[in-house]
């Protein structure tokens, strides 16, 4: 299974990013989306999951807070901001997350955590980042996926 996982995209999907969407088997993202037409644009391409990010107003209210959903055999915790995450993960084997638009991938014990980054307006001097992960039976593999920006 082919995944996309992404956050803090701003109301921005690159070219770029939707040309990987073309071949995802699902996506994840994890927050501060900023318009139901993005929300709308990421469906058409397979199934998502999507949870709300603090620049997520009015518009989101429908949009959870945190999701967890097994993929694969593998099950993800899916929450925007790190610091919302509970202290007790029994049974997820995912933790994804945003909100620092900083690229991560972390094992803490039996759990991987991740954050894409940001694939949205490019802010911070970050690198523009989403990540793309095959889930096979229960194991997950992860790969960095940078898009490259044009220097003003």
């Amino acid at each position: 299974m082919n995944l996309i996982i992404l956050s803090d995209t701003h109301g921005l999907l690159r070219p770029a990013v939707l040309e990987l969407l073309r071949s995802a088997d699902a996506i994840l993202h994890a927050g501060d989306i900023n318009s139901q037409a993005v929300v709308d644009t990421l469906a058409s391409f397979a199934p998502l999951y999507v949870v709300r990010g603090n620049n997520d107003k009015e518009w989101a209210a429908a949009i959870p807070h945190d999701l967890t959903v097994t993929l694969d055999g593998v099950r993800f915790y899916m929450v925007h901001n790190k610091k919302d995450v509970p202290a007790d993960l029994t049974g997820a084997d995912v933790v994804v997350f945003g909100h620092s638009h900083k690229y991560s991938e972390e094992r803490r014990g039996d759990v991987l955590w991740l954050n894409p980054g940001s694939c949205g307006p490019r802010r911070f001097h970050q690198e523009i980042t989403l990540m793309r992960a095959q889930v096979t039976n229960g194991s997950i593999r992860v790969e960095k996926i940078v898009i490259p920006h044009k220097v003003p």
